[in-house]
């Protein structure tokens, strides 16, 4: 994939990410991440400030990643027992950079939870992917998820890969 990726490349990658992660396909969608990817959440009032220096919802590397992944599809995790019933839409994908062999992307998401016994959860924000090209496709470096909501708390816990 020497010429610049498109589009449609990139949202085609990044629908089949959001597939395996509304279906609980963890484990195949770890194999989507570089051996250095992290994944970030950071507070509403500081969107670009920095994991080391500013308190995160969510500041994984590649380890915490893996773990998470554990603990949620443990049977014994009561924030996700039964699992939550999610689907999530995709839109507005821009190629924001594309050199050195990674694809930085960026786009608008609405994840919406289903959990029994819960009202529905409403997730809505915008994302940034750096993405190494890898063959005929991608894998994800890093993954930073900006939440629009005002006031975070009535969003409840996000245990699952938001």
């Amino acid at each position: 994939m020497s010429a610049a990726a498109t589009r449609a490349a990139v949202e085609d990658f990044l629908f089949h990410e959001a597939e395996l992660l509304d279906n609980w396909r963890l484990n195949e969608w770890e194999k989507l991440l570089t051996d250095d990817a992290s994944y970030y959440i950071p507070p509403n009032d500081d969107l670009e400030g920095s994991h080391r220096t500013t308190l995160f919802i969510i500041a994984d590397d590649r380890e915490r990643i893996r773990q998470r992944v554990i603990r949620v599809l443990d049977p014994n995790c009561h924030a996700e027992y039964p699992k939550s019933r999610l689907s999530r839409i995709l839109g507005n994908v821009r190629i924001a950079a594309d050199g050195d062999g990674f694809v930085t992307a960026t786009g608008n998401f609405i994840a919406h939870r289903y959990r029994r016994y819960e009202r529905m959860g409403e997730y809505v924000g915008s994302f940034r992917y750096i993405l190494k090209r890898h063959g005929e496709s991608f894998l994800i470096k890093e993954r930073r998820m900006f939440l629009k909501s005002h006031e975070l708390g009535s969003l409840g816990s996000v245990s699952f890969i938001l």
